[in-house]
């Protein structure tokens, strides 16, 4: 059982601390700037440890294609027709040995920049996650940092065969790649790759088009989607030794877990067998699931994971909830498919790859959104994760570049965050992160959901979580219009959770007042909300 709650914090490592304003769409690095691993210090770590904050997710930390060119300092140039935005997708990996160059003010001493910041991230007292993208890499991948002896991704491929269980790519013999696009994209010779291999999202023939992954080639695990989805897993294919490599490599650096892209495209035995052995030597570190089939779910989790996105439950249902196209019965019915692994599911209402709650496209306005907030941090014991930005207001509705005005924060371009980062907002979502993370019933404690007997109350969500003698009664308004509510208690929450009736002192922990506040079995309690309004009382 977790002594505090995990709170997440993704930050876009290239955006988050640049301070660059020129924001010129399509702009190059010297023109727009770019955050770096050495603007992480003391002090700006020790202010989000202060957020309420325990693990870093850093993100976009392992070299990328980009089209900016870092030659002079011996790493390979890509060619801009397979590279997205001028920055480059932090998920088109091309050395997985190596920083990204555009983090460093020292290109030549990027990994010893990064070794140091592990150090300051733990001296804050906090965590540190990186990205482990398994399922593809960028189309012209080659590590020149990989430790002697390591065989490059593809260096002993038979290309000859589509595939072969012991490559490391899928090939589409004696044809050349011929995506969508102008292969030459203002550079005098055409990007050439014969044969073609396959896209990282499953397109296994040689013309992807503009909305698939064109940018990337898919790995190898042994499965051979040519003939079904047949797994060969005996021997051990080599794709599986060389990522297990990567793993090690990055645990031994101080990395205290993984965020692993698109997990489920990546077969579960792979990941059986590899979480093993990373956690026989580093029992400590965890590996966090971008999985979106819920039928999937408990098979990587048995398979090695920690903890696994919960997109398609409960944040596709806050979604409809604080857009009024779900009441908050919803709520109820997302955590309930997911009850015996409540605490392995990873809440969130933000990541890069999601809309900006504060954009027009999601609810317009960031403070809408707070107690969707309130909800997710405090009703279960699981961790909560929040994307740099969010608890500021970010509206992501720039045109970026290769971005375009989406009502998401580009992780394709060169680009800077707003400014005004400290607001009343910001002191709400500290406010409730540290809550969660002081109060030990928000980490240790029961939870019982009182909507099945408040259910004239549709846009309204209220429970309890109870440990020990501490209690918290949340509420949360997701309407636009205030409410009083008499919220009624059953007497099978006072069984569950060995309640005594009668008055107590409470304290609202989201304003620091304190009221009485009447506990009677099948009785109502009274409770005034205002529009998108909480109350947290500790009674």
């Amino acid at each position: 059982m977790a002594s505090s709650k995990m709170i997440i914090y993704q930050i876009f490592t290239r955006l988050y601390s640049n301070r660059c304003q020129t924001r010129k769409p399509f702009g190059t690095i010297e023109e727009n700037g770019c955050g770096k691993l050495n603007d992480f210090t003391p002090s700006v770590l020790k202010q989000i440890r202060e957020l309420g904050v325990s693990h870093v997710w850093y993100t976009g930390i392992i070299r990328h294609a980009t089209m900016t060119d870092y030659s002079r300092y011996g790493i390979p140039r890509q060619h801009p027709a397979v590279v997205k935005g001028r920055a480059g997708s932090p998920y088109a990996i091309t050395d997985y040995y190596d920083v990204d160059p555009d983090l460093a003010v020292d290109v030549p001493k990027r990994m010893e920049e990064f070794e140091k910041l592990v150090v300051r991230t733990h001296r804050a007292g906090l965590k540190m996650i990186i990205d482990f993208v398994p399922n593809h890499v960028a189309r012209q991948y080659h590590s020149i940092a990989k430790p002697e002896g390591v065989v490059d991704l593809g260096a002993n491929d038979n290309t000859r065969h589509g595939f072969d269980p012991q490559n490391n790519f899928y090939y589409c013999p004696g044809q050349q790649f011929s995506p969508y696009f102008d292969l030459y994209h203002g550079e005098k010779e055409p990007y050439q790759e014969l044969p073609a291999k396959a896209t990282g999202n499953d397109c296994f023939h040689n013309a992807p088009g503009q909305n698939d992954w064109y940018e990337t080639v898919k790995l190898n695990y042994g499965v051979d989607y040519y003939a079904g989805r047949i797994g060969h897993f005996d021997p051990i294919p080599d794709t599986w030794k060389k990522m297990l490599h990567i793993l090690l490599y990055w645990a031994a650096k101080g990395v205290d877990g993984f965020r692993c892209d698109m997990a489920e495209m990546v077969p579960a035995e792979f990941w059986a067998w590899a979480t093993a052995q990373v956690k026989e030597q580093y029992p400590d570190v965890i590996f966090i699931g971008e999985v979106y089939n819920p039928a999937e779910y408990r098979h990587y989790l048995a398979s090695g994971f920690d903890y696994l996105y919960d997109k398609v439950g409960m944040y596709d249902a806050m979604f409809g909830v604080l857009r009024h196209e779900r009441n908050t019965e919803a709520i109820t019915w997302a955590w309930q498919q997911t009850d015996d692994i409540r605490d392995h599911m990873l809440y969130f209402l933000e990541n890069h790859d999601e809309l900006r709650v504060a954009s027009d496209f999601f609810v317009g306005q960031a403070e809408k959104a707070l107690p969707a907030l309130v909800v997710n941090v405090l009703m279960q014991q699981n961790p909560f994760m929040l994307y740099a930005g969010q608890e500021w207001g970010e509206r992501g509705m720039d045109a970026e570049g290769f971005s375009g005005r989406d009502g998401r924060t580009t992780i394709f371009d060169y680009w800077a965050l707003q400014t005004d980062r400290y607001n009343a907002l910001s002191s709400y979502y500290n406010k409730v992160l540290n809550i969660a993370r002081s109060e030990k019933v928000v980490s240790q404690g029961l939870s019982f959901d009182l909507m099945y007997v408040n259910q004239g109350y549709q846009r309204q969500y209220a429970f309890i979580r109870k440990a020990k003698k501490d209690m918290l009664l949340v509420v949360a308004n997701f309407d636009d219009e205030p409410i009083t509510m008499q919220l009624c208690i059953p007497a099978h929450a006072f069984d569950y959770l060995e309640i005594n009736e009668g008055i107590y002192d409470a304290k609202e922990l989201l304003t620091d007042t304190s009221c009485k506040v009447q506990l009677k079995r099948d009785g109502t309690t009274e409770i005034a909300l205002g529009a998108r309004q909480s109350v947290v009382l500790k009674i």
